[in-house]
């Protein structure tokens, strides 16, 4: 805990059993109270080493529901465990555990009710082996969002986030896709709360084994993103409405 807030750390699990290990390993247990992992139907040994590393709370999804389904049922598990504090962290070894200090403290400290870790802030994301492409994408995508949505982030797209209850809780995460674009979904509705996002420079590692979309469905990503951008933007200025922003 820190000041009395309960840390959950939330892995959403797909053919993770490469990396989750050392994941795992790195993730601080002086802070962490709870690991929840979700498993989206994987075809390799990630629930034997989930369970063999002793993880106690292993949700099995029994067909393949997609990347936002799978956070639905991480945030879910970790508010009724009573977290606080919730951290989305991949379990592919892309982004260091060794952040959820800095990230966790500035939620349980009321600085900011959101952290990201961004690969962006400094040269991590190249310097890490992120495709040029990607990076060229990442870059455009958040220019775009940055305009639209009227914020200042350096990436909207980072898969490594902090999150106090209270944010979680007044989201209406149901109504957002099951797939990728889920995360950006989040971001708008977080902004559209009337929430502040704080981000902190973090390493990243592209590997074999890290996870990462194909190009087919990047662009089907970067696609969903300018459409989010836009609802959002018809939103705030009452042109019309849309589930997501309840």
């Amino acid at each position: 805990m820190i000041n009395s807030k309960k840390v959950i750390i939330v892995l959403p699990a797909y053919n993770a059993s490469e990396t989750l290990k050392k994941t795992y390993n790195e993730i601080p247990f002086d802070i962490v109270d709870e690991v929840v992992l979700v498993d989206d139907h994987s075809t390799d040994e990630t629930l034997k080493v989930a369970s063999a590393l002793g993880i106690e709370h292993i949700i099995k999804h029994d067909e393949n529901k997609g990347y936002g389904a799978n956070q639905k049922s991480c945030y879910k598990k970790a508010l009724s465990l009573g977290g606080d504090i919730i951290v989305m962290l991949h379990p592919d070894y892309q982004y260091t555990p060794k952040l959820i200090h800095s990230m966790a403290f500035l939620i349980a400290n009321n600085v900011y009710p959101v952290v990201m870790g961004s690969r962006i802030l400094g040269k991590g994301a190249l310097r890490g082996g992120m495709p040029m492409y990607k990076y060229i994408a990442n870059r455009f995508l958040t220019l775009f969002q940055n305009i639209v949505i009227n914020q200042k982030l350096s990436e909207y797209h980072t898969g490594f986030r902090a999150f106090s209850a209270e944010v979680i809780n007044a989201l209406a995460l149901d109504y957002n896709s099951d797939d990728f674009i889920f995360d950006n979904q989040m971001i708008c509705q977080i902004f559209n709360k009337g929430y502040e996002i704080a981000e902190i420079t973090c390493p990243t590692t592209y590997s074999s084994e890290s996870s990462s979309i194909n190009f087919q469905r990047s662009v089907t990503y970067g696609l969903g993103v300018l459409k989010v951008s836009i609802q959002y933007f018809l939103h705030k200025r009452k042109i019309k409405s849309f589930s997501i922003f309840k």
